[in-house]
């Protein structure tokens, strides 16, 4: 049973352009590289076609996937967020244990990208903020096992 993806509209259009562009454009090029492959000749030895295949198939399992994410796509509507609490969409200013000040995007996991500081709301920073309020402080377990404390300073709807 597959289960719900958690999005923002701009992960929605991201996923949706993935998928148009993979299923248009992306798959003609691979077709191309099959049809220019098979005519070297014999293809039960030809690693051009087997590197052509290969790629089909990593497209299209691609594509069923973006597919399958889709259809359980859950999106997160802006406009029915509010700033009092961190949810999915929120965008939270913390300060951690040593003073150093942060800012995080909340995200569904499809859409998290650490190096942005979007993290998953199944991450284990994600998951200590969300349901926080502005002032609270909350105890993050790392997957090293050691533990941060951050401060919330301020929640904005992203």
């Amino acid at each position: 049973m597959p289960r719900d993806v958690i999005l923002t509209q701009e992960g929605l259009d991201k996923l949706k352009n993935e998928l148009e562009y993979l299923s248009g454009d992306k798959r003609r090029e691979v077709a191309e590289r099959i049809k220019e492959a098979r005519e070297f000749g014999d293809i039960s030895e030809n690693s051009e076609y087997d590197d052509a295949k290969n790629e089909q198939a990593m497209l299209e399992s691609r594509i069923a996937t973006l597919e399958d994410k889709l259809r359980s796509a859950s999106v997160i509507d802006a406009k029915e967020l509010s700033a009092d609490v961190v949810r999915v969409g929120s965008q939270v200013a913390v300060t951690d244990d040593k003073g150093k000040a942060l800012k995080y995007t909340i995200v569904g996991s499809t859409e998290a990208n650490p190096s942005e500081n979007k993290l998953s709301n199944e991450s284990p920073v994600g998951k200590a903020l969300i349901g926080s309020k502005k002032g609270d402080t909350v105890t993050v377990v790392t997957p090293k096992g050691t533990q941060r404390k951050l401060t919330i300073d301020n929640i904005e709807v992203a």
